[in-house]
């Protein structure tokens, strides 16, 4: 993983992440992050913002089960409501619930 240049994604980062996603990460230097180190920060961006050639760096650098989990396990709490229906149904996951008002009340009365 370097910072070769992927004439479909443009340019990349030192680490190899696409310097199209900066807008996803404006509070983080792209250059400092890890694909590794990073890996549960880039997956949350990448799927709640991701175009399709990031989306398809993304999958292919972490692989479809890692991201599928990272769904199952993150996506309900961390990604915007309609992009999480949309990847349980692209990845076959079971259907996404939303919380009803009620537990969602933090004072019960």
């Amino acid at each position: 993983m370097g910072a070769q240049q992927d004439d479909s994604l443009g340019p990349l980062s030192a680490a190899g992440i696409p310097r199209s996603l900066a807008a996803s990460f404006q509070e983080y230097d792209l250059d400092s992050l890890d694909p590794k180190r990073h890996q549960e920060l880039l997956t949350e961006r990448v799927l709640a913002y991701g175009n399709r050639r990031e989306l398809r760096w993304l999958f292919e650098l972490y692989g479809h089960s890692h991201v599928a989990e990272w769904v199952q396990q993150f996506g309900a709490q961390r990604l915007p409501w309609r992009r999480y229906n949309l990847w349980c149904v692209l990845l076959g996951l079971p259907p996404a619930r939303r919380r009803h008002p009620e537990e969602q009340r933090i004072w019960p009365y």
